[in-house]
């Protein structure tokens, strides 16, 4: 169960990380974000409901992995560091307050004497909470803190060679769970039980690769729902003249490639029809504009254009990076496929560029997973983005 990487890809994400350290006046980096986690050590552990860390000096030879004594044996097995770099909290942190997790991580500073520094904090990542923030804040008065801005996730923005092999695994198993979702819904059919086949084909990959858990579960809105987003299933049925957008994705080592396609059914509506294509046309019109040297922005602005002379409205933005993903989503929080985002757009650089479009009770949405290349790009899935008529 070694690293999914090598040590020297490892060496080198960690090299990138300290030169942006520098860049930015930072002496240390305060990790939770396990994605973040995962990226620098190969960590990997459903743990991260609990506070667990990388502290990433400018100068130590490794990060230092801080987790539950409970949660030690898989930094052991998964991760390539020295176990002298893989510090172990007591339970007695484990909800029993005033007691904090962060109050051993305050101590293990004061050991190594960083309290002093100026330290990066991940200040709006999901599982850094406010309690951890008064820990360090309280317990750390000489240390300079600061807000790393994402440094971590920026620098993951562009992958390797590596990195996109297993996307590319990811969008093979992506198609297989969105052409079980063709297959299994149908009027009648709850939907709760079209998605145990759906979750079933998603984790059972294909015979060179299995799948991993996604770090969003599949979502499926039906009927009204599609005029709203994020919607998952429930034990209702589908029902026949409805349309349903599913929205999933494959994973494969924890990187995801998520898609989302549109299926009517019953008899074709003609309205829904019309609509798709249109989206379907900004949707592309976007995509031709995806080359190393364009920005984020030039490729909303096209995607807009083609909504605007149909006089199409849209609010929310477009798209967003992507990669490793850990609950609650799979987006890197880093570019945005959104008007006015000047964010160069360079080789492996990895993005989900959405089309939804919500009308009162009814919507249709498609997406692409796409890679920037030297000359343009690349679509991880190929898969028909028209709506799907099932009558």
């Amino acid at each position: 169960m070694a690293p999914a990487f090598s040590r020297a890809e490892y060496d080198d994400r960690l090299a990138r990380v300290r030169a942006e350290m520098v860049a930015r006046g930072l002496d240390a980096l305060i990790i939770g974000d396990p994605a973040n986690i995962n990226w620098l050590t190969g960590y990997d552990a459903w743990s991260f409901y609990y506070a667990q860390c990388v502290i990433v000096h400018i100068n130590a030879d490794e990060p230092i992995c801080f987790v539950r004594n409970q949660d030690a044996g898989g930094a052991y097995i998964k991760t390539y560091l020295k176990d002298e770099n893989i510090i172990k909290y007591h339970e007695k942190y484990i909800h029993t307050w005033p007691l904090h997790p962060y109050d051993a991580l305050v101590d293990l500073i004061k050991e190594r004497k960083w309290d002093k520094l100026s330290v990066g904090l991940e200040m709006d990542s999901h599982y850094f909470t406010a309690y951890c923030y008064e820990k360090i804040k309280q317990g750390l008065p000489n240390v300079k803190i600061l807000d790393c801005e994402r440094l971590v996730n920026w620098v993951r923005v562009v992958k390797s060679d590596a990195e996109i092999k297993f996307m590319k695994a990811a969008s093979q198993i992506s198609q297989l769970g969105m052409k079980k979702a063709f297959e299994v819904i149908s009027p009648g059919v709850r939907q709760c039980d079209a998605v145990s086949e759906i979750y079933t084909t998603l984790i059972k990959g294909t015979p060179d690769f299995g799948g991993d858990y996604s770090s969003i579960v599949p979502m499926i809105p039906t009927g009204k729902g599609t005029s709203a987003s994020h919607l998952t299933w429930s034990e209702d049925k589908f029902v026949e003249g409805e349309a349903t957008i599913i929205e999933l994705s494959g994973v494969n080592k924890k990187y995801h490639c998520p898609m989302a396609r549109t299926v009517l059914l019953g008899k074709p509506d003609q309205k829904k029809i019309d609509t798709m294509k249109k989206t379907n046309e900004a949707l592309q019109a976007g995509i031709d504009l995806v080359k190393a040297g364009n920005t984020a922005d030039d490729v909303a602005q096209a995607f807009w254009k083609v909504l605007d002379k149909y006089g199409i409205e849209k609010t929310s933005r477009t798209g967003y990076s992507i990669g490793i993903g850990y609950p609650p989503d799979w987006g890197e929080h880093t570019l945005n496929i959104s008007k006015g985002d000047m964010t160069v757009l360079q080789p492996n650089v990895t993005f989900h560029m959405i089309a939804v479009m919500q009308f009162g009770n009814w919507g249709v949405e498609a997406s692409e997973a796409i890679r920037v290349t030297d000359k343009g790009y690349e679509l991880f899935c190929n898969f028909s983005k028209e709506l799907h008529v099932k009558s």
